[in-house]
């Protein structure tokens, strides 16, 4: 009996995660059989309405369904087995049977399952493949094993240590499926099941990493224009009479474009790069033995699929070191027009300055004057003052008042102004 400690409270995850690597099974059936896979692209609806459908076929056979969290179930549904598994873009569904006496691929597992049911299959088809495990004494040489795949060109290795040898085309034959064939030597039926999961998973991630290419040869073109542009543009700054700002602005719109390029295409490269990367590894799990004058999957991959997602990243990486140069050009170009800029300020400043002195001169004349204009008034009123007192019988002389007055008046007018223009500053400060 197990002994029981106290322990901390268990993290709201912690069991979800333990059993997460145990949540993708491998197939495990009697030796020999046949296997049909597809896989479809699906939106978020797609993959809702996907789901629904798979639980429309359980309630069809009186199976219980999986749970709304799932996103792995498999299950026997009358004359077949089937194994339903959703990812991020695509969901697949893998449809096993016993093998008949009927020669390879003439009798599909895809056979035994409801034909109304699949019509309605939600999501784009993507990949749809056959394969069957037949025992070894059933076909005698490569020609027998070539007519099965319409004399093309076999593509074929020794695979999970010499216990079986896997063959395919990788082609779409006439019936829109591709086919491998697995000769079993002494293939376990958990090792034949990982095996066959492999091999469908290699033809999956293949398709799927090279969704991107064909936007890598779209956005050639695009790259090609760019760079040009960045060059007319970079070859104008070194002029001597460039208009910056002009320049600036057509800088601007290339970096938008460019970035919006980037944002557009980055998951699909990203997920390429991870496609690929699962294709190398699968490829690595069948551990590989050469046949005689047949290419192993990784020859063929390294031939066919590498150079196509070394064209996608070669994209991607052009338009990031694109992107790098549009940036360090228009940190040059901002800096040139920030130094123009502020010389155009101090020019103003000056400007500015000199106009402020010769308003600074021209008002002290003013002031002289209006001093002289105010005295001028002051005193005259002074005069007429001292002639109606001497025409009222007052001893006194208007011309000697007048005199008399006008020192007196321009020193009180000039201490006057000179109060105002104390009391003015004090408010400015």
């Amino acid at each position: 009996m197990p002994t029981l400690f106290p322990l901390p409270e268990n993290h709201s995850k912690r069991f979800l995660l333990h059993n997460e690597v145990h949540a993708r099974s491998s197939v495990i059936l009697e030796l020999p059989f046949r296997a049909s896979h597809l896989a479809l692209m699906v939106n978020p609806e797609e993959k809702k309405q996907d789901f629904r459908h798979l639980l429309t076929l359980c309630e069809r056979f009186g199976i219980t369904p999986p749970t709304p969290d799932a996103n792995h179930f498999m299950a026997p549904f009358g004359d077949f087995q089937l194994l339903w598994e959703q990812h991020n873009e695509f969901v697949t569904y893998t449809f096993f049977v016993n093998l008949s006496t009927s020669l390879p691929f003439t009798e599909p597992a895809l056979k035994k399952a409801p034909v109304d049911w699949m019509a309605k299959l939600p999501g784009q088809l993507m990949v749809a493949s056959h394969a069957e495990i037949i025992p070894a004494n059933q076909l005698n040489n490569l020609d027998e094993i070539s007519a099965l795949f319409s004399g093309n060109a076999l593509i074929g290795a020794e695979v999970s240590g010499g216990a079986a040898s896997a063959y395919t085309d990788f082609r779409i034959h006439a019936d829109g499926f591709s086919r491998f064939l697995i000769i079993d030597k002494h293939l376990k039926k958990a090792q034949a099941g990982r095996l066959i999961q492999r091999l469908f998973e290699i033809e999956v991630y293949r398709v799927m990493a090279l969704l991107a290419f064909p936007i890598a040869r779209q956005l050639t073109p695009v790259l090609i224009k760019s760079d040009q542009q960045l060059r007319t543009i970079t070859a104008a700054m070194a002029e001597e009479d460039s208009d910056d700002s002009r320049l600036l602005d057509e800088l601007t719109r290339l970096a938008a474009e460019i970035e919006n390029h980037i944002s557009s295409n980055d998951y699909r490269f990203g997920a390429a790069s991870a496609y690929y990367n699962i294709v190398v590894r699968r490829i690595q799990d069948l551990r590989e033995v050469r046949i005689q004058g047949l290419q192993t999957f990784s020859e063929f991959m390294n031939r066919r699929l590498e150079p196509a997602i070394g064209t996608c990243q070669s994209t991607i990486k052009r338009f990031m070191r694109l992107s790098e140069r549009i940036s360090n050009a228009g940190e040059l170009l901002r800096t040139r027009v920030d130094i123009s800029i502020e010389r155009q300020n101090q020019a103003l400043l000056k400007s500015m300055n000199t106009h402020a002195k010769m308003q600074l001169k021209l008002q002290s004349t003013v002031e002289g004057l209006s001093i002289i204009a105010i005295t001028s008034y002051v005193v005259g009123l002074i005069g007429s003052i001292a002639q109606a007192m001497k025409s009222a019988g007052w001893q006194i002389n208007p011309s000697i008042a007048v005199g008399v007055s006008i020192p007196i008046v321009l020193v009180v007018v000039a201490l006057g102004v000179r109060r105002i223009h104390k009391v003015i500053q004090k408010i400015d400060d």
